[in-house]
């Protein structure tokens, strides 16, 4: 599994809010909790686009 560099984690920001983003726990994934999005992680690219985010749960 390829993780997303550090510095590329500090400067994205959610596609659709423009809020922070943070990597799920199994880092798969880039959450934006005020969108309840998740940004899928395939081969080490972050996969920013609205359409193919996956809702999360409710709480």
């Amino acid at each position: 599994m390829m993780t997303v560099n550090k510095d590329l984690l500090d400067i994205l920001a959610c596609p659709q809010c423009k809020g922070d983003l943070h990597l799920n726990e199994n880092e798969t994934g880039l959450v934006c909790e005020a969108c309840r999005l998740l940004y899928e992680i395939r081969d080490g690219i972050p996969i920013m686009l609205i359409d193919e985010a996956t809702p999360l749960e409710s709480r």
